[in-house]
């Protein structure tokens, strides 16, 4: 297979644009299309549907296209096992990540990393709900969740402290929980999809945070927004440590329940697909967010 043709499809699957991929690759635009055709016909199968107005993915060329970029880190990584691979990094990286981290760790500590690596476009996907890695073509991505999808590999960023919290009003108006089956009497803001967590307290006492079991008035599916939420008073929440570490050191948030800790598996990892050849590019952006973040957690300093 020409896999240089493969690159030409991936960079033309990425930008919708035939001409405008080929002139990345140094082809004029006719030599492009005509190269594209060459694989088509090679495949027996149409990748992209061409109009005088757009382009867009096939079906099978949506379908072949996580084979292509595997094709291209394949290649990447074989050249640089004999000491031949590119020096400047080149292409897209897909990067999926929590949108609430993001914006406070990773967004900012950006520029950085792309302006040593001028030749790389990084297309940042950014939700709160996981993506599927493999579906969407993702190279990586960012998850704080325990890892045990068998279909992933990752590395940790950081660990992924949760706690309890609350507004001093909240707590001036319906008093400080004592113990976990206080939480029964308040106000609990759930998070989509989150189950109920343990409790650990003081000489091995256990209880739960559970507010699908109790009063939950408020659900929501973003970070931001919850902390947000638990700030203006709705009610108890439990939050990452790094999304609440401000309002915890100027005194808008309150930890409750101090002695016991939400027993917890989730640690920030930094996360690929398993059948995935971890391909330079993708090995320099997971250095570069464990230098600039896990090292030295900007939340652990703060505090």
């Amino acid at each position: 297979m020409d896999t240089e043709a493969v690159r030409l499809f991936v960079r033309a699957a990425d930008m919708l644009n035939i001409s405008a991929a080929g002139r990345e690759l140094g082809l004029a635009p006719a030599v492009a299309s005509a190269r594209l055709a060459k694989l088509e016909n090679a495949l027996g199968a149409d990748l992209l549907h061409r109009s005088t107005r757009k382009v867009s993915l096939s079906v099978q060329g949506a379908e072949f296209l996580p084979y292509a970029r595997e094709i291209l880190a394949q290649e990447d990584a074989a050249l640089a096992a004999l000491g031949r691979g590119q020096t400047v990094l080149t292409g897209t990286l897909r990067f999926a990540a929590s949108s609430t981290f993001a914006q406070a760790f990773v967004v900012p500590v950006l520029p950085e990393f792309l302006a040593k690596h001028p030749a790389l476009t990084l297309d940042l996907r950014l939700t709160d709900n996981p993506q599927d890695l493999i579906a969407g073509s993702f190279d990586l991505a960012l998850r704080n969740t325990a890892l045990e999808d068998t279909s992933l590999k990752g590395r940790k960023l950081a660990d992924d402290e949760r706690i309890l919290v609350a507004s001093p009003a909240y707590l001036e108006a319906y008093g400080m929980p004592e113990r976990p089956a206080d939480l029964a009497e308040h106000a609990l803001i759930g998070f989509q999809g989150m189950a109920a967590r343990s409790l650990h307290g003081p000489d091995g006492a256990t209880g739960l945070f559970d507010p699908s079991a109790g009063r939950c008035p408020l659900i929501v599916d973003d970070g931001a927004s919850q902390r947000i939420a638990t700030v203006a008073g709705a009610g108890i929440s439990a939050n990452s440590l790094w999304n609440v570490h401000t309002e915890l050191a100027d005194g808008r948030l309150v930890r409750v329940l101090p002695e016991w800790e939400v027993a917890d598996r989730s640690v920030l990892w930094l996360v690929y697909p398993k059948t995935t050849v971890l391909s330079a590019k993708v090995r320099a952006l997971i250095d570069f967010l464990i230098a600039r973040i896990g090292k030295a957690p900007p939340w652990r300093l703060a505090g």
